[in-house]
């Protein structure tokens, strides 16, 4: 599988992500609503690159597929565990969070949007995931040695 030439799809958004990660790595450390919106970018988009390449793997090759698929579910467990952690951080004014309540209509651009990239990306996860997918542990039951 090559490259593309340019950026596009996944890659491009990838790369956008990317840009508001390193925006928000320069910032004191403290976990804002803004830094997990960005992190959530980041990882909504590896998982769609990792689902693209699971999509486009060689059949021939199961373990591969295995490994991929495996790598999107953690992912999203990640990504799932952001923005279950933003709905517990406050507001930048200090108002305390709403934990219980995911209201992508309030909190869209150019403030957060979080909410609507997760309900979009968990329809994707919600045909392609089994809820037994995604209660496993984070190891699959193989390991690979790499020689040093």
């Amino acid at each position: 599988m090559n490259a593309p030439t340019h950026a596009t799809g996944p890659l491009a958004y990838l790369a956008a992500a990317t840009a508001g990660i390193r925006r928000q790595t320069r910032r004191p450390a403290v976990a804002t609503r803004p830094g997990l919106d960005a992190l959530h970018a980041h990882l909504t988009a590896v998982h769609l690159l990792l689902d693209q390449l699971t999509e486009a793997a060689d059949p021939a090759h199961p373990a591969a597929i295995g490994h991929l698929t495996a790598a999107r579910t953690r992912i999203w467990q990640a990504t799932n565990s952001l923005h279950d952690a933003l709905h517990t951080t406050p507001h930048l004014d200090g108002t305390p969070a709403a934990a219980d309540e995911c209201r992508p209509e309030l909190e869209g651009p150019p403030f957060l949007t979080v909410c609507q990239r997760h309900l979009v990306t968990a329809i994707t996860v919600r045909r392609k995931t089994t809820p037994a997918d995604l209660a496993s542990p984070p190891l699959h039951g193989h390991t690979t040695h790499c020689a040093v």
